[in-house]
């Protein structure tokens, strides 16, 4: 290490100690916006020192839940440097690689906007790409925007980095065409497909001519067993697949793993086809770097959500479920899940408009809340804009007489725990910063760990 980056180093370890002792949270990358200060470079070398190198996942939806599986699929036998707390901007991958002394392999989740430049500077060894939603548009922009970033960030990858791509996705799948060894992996299972595309899905539309596609089956989404008629631009070969599935309601998933090493069963602690996306894709990551199929099902078999990702927490003789919603998608399956797991009586919403939510709120309106309003008993509408929320259960046919309006989260909380009878379960969905409180509040009160520490 070079005397002016062991000196940043040491200042931005300083920084992530204080802020620790403080228990702000900010340890998580308050180091890394430091580093990235005094010295951008400071990346590039601190993922250079990594014996075994930098594996990078990004998607819309899923990533962090993704990133996770494949870091318990390794085991601790594998020195990470992880970013386990999805802070996934370059501070946020400053500070894993800066507080990881002794790791031999990154492994970061990088968010969909900051790939192109993170790409760049990791020079990673394999390269998993997840899905694109339309998501915050007030800071991605459209989604094409995003795309056209991420198909110059795999033009400028060096030869030697593997591709893993979701080829369920028109956007993502296309990125494969052409570039030797990479891996495409999605769902081989149309009784579990839709009839037909959301009214919110977004890749309708042939990449290639505009025309729009057809779909063999339609899973999450626009993911799916897609083709234009036009051109015949189409869903590529899948490497890796998941067929046989069979969804359990709110407890777990079970499907099996087609790989070119062999074909497994695997039950996932998740519900819902999303995690089942997300166990495949963690799955192709690990087949790129070389893990054997019997660590990947034992792995994937193993895992616990990721924080606020399905999260369950024990409260007295109740529990507290969390599913984070951040846009139409990712939503539609989160109620989709809940739908085929028995609504819940006492949903509590939660929606914030801060950056990291992305300040326009609209797409509350593409979100098929209907089945879930139709049978709750009763709704609590939270967050910085309860008031958008409650108009939209109300739109949705929600009785007023079954919607409360309490803007204050941790009050919020306390009164949806008060409505859930004993043995039942408080229903909590939160956009990304409210869900950071939610975790924040459940900590005070000693129900669960930070989400940034390790799990023992």
């Amino acid at each position: 290490m070079s005397a002016r980056l062991a000196i940043e180093s040491t200042a931005a370890r300083l920084a992530a100690r204080l802020s620790r002792l403080a228990r702000t949270g900010g340890g998580t990358t308050i180091p890394g916006k430091l580093l990235w200060k005094l010295d951008p470079g400071a990346i590039d070398a601190l993922a250079a020192r990594l014996p075994l190198g930098a594996v990078i996942v990004s998607a819309t939806n899923g990533k962090t839940t993704t990133t996770a599986m494949v870091a318990e699929i390794l085991g601790p036998g594998t020195r990470l440097a992880w970013n386990r707390s999805g802070a996934n901007l370059l501070s946020g991958i400053a500070s894993a690689l800066l507080t990881a002394d002794d790791a031999e392999l990154g492994l970061l989740e990088v968010d969909e906007a900051a790939l192109p430049e993170a790409a760049r500077r990791l020079r990673p060894r394999a390269l998993l790409l997840g899905n694109l939603f339309r998501d915050q548009l007030d800071r991605y922009g459209e989604l094409e925007h995003v795309a056209e970033g991420w198909r110059q960030a795999v033009r400028a990858l060096p030869h030697s980095t593997t591709l893993v791509v979701n080829g369920d996705d028109p956007q993502v799948g296309s990125l494969a065409a052409g570039r030797e060894g990479a891996i495409a992996y999605g769902l081989h299972d149309p009784r579990h497909a839709r009839h037909a595309l959301q009214h919110a899905a977004d890749s309708r539309y042939c990449i290639v001519c505009g025309h729009p596609y057809e779909f063999a089956a339609a899973y999450v989404g626009h993911l799916g067993d897609y083709r234009c008629p036009a051109c015949g631009h189409a869903r590529p070969e899948l490497q890796i697949f998941a067929r046989e599935i069979e969804l359990h309601g709110l407890e777990s998933a079970a499907f099996k793993l087609v790989t070119p090493a062999g074909s497994v069963p695997i039950r996932l602690r998740l519900p819902g086809l999303y995690n089942v996306y997300n166990a495949v894709g963690a799955a192709a990551l690990a087949q790129a770097l070389g893990v054997e199929l019997d660590r990947i099902k034992d792995g994937l078999e193993r895992f616990d959500p990721a924080f606020g990702r399905f999260e369950r927490i024990a409260s007295d003789d109740k529990s507290i479920l969390i599913l984070l919603i951040k846009n139409p998608a990712g939503a539609n399956e989160v109620v989709r899940t809940l739908e085929d797991g028995g609504a819940p009586a006492v949903l509590l919403l939660a929606l914030n408009d801060a950056i990291a939510d992305g300040k326009d709120v609209s797409w509350i309106w593409d979100v098929d809340f209907e089945p879930l309003l139709a049978t709750t008993e009763r709704v609590i509408a939270s967050g910085d804009r309860a008031a958008e929320l409650g108009l939209r259960c109300t739109y949705g046919g929600l009785d007023e007489s079954a919607l409360e309006l309490e803007p204050d989260l941790e009050r919020a909380l306390d009164r949806g725990l008060e409505l859930t009878p004993p043995g039942g379960e408080l229903v909590v969905l939160p956009t990304y910063t409210a869900m950071l409180a939610l975790q924040r509040i459940v900590t005070e009160r000693g129900l669960t760990r930070p989400y940034w520490e390790a799990k023992v």
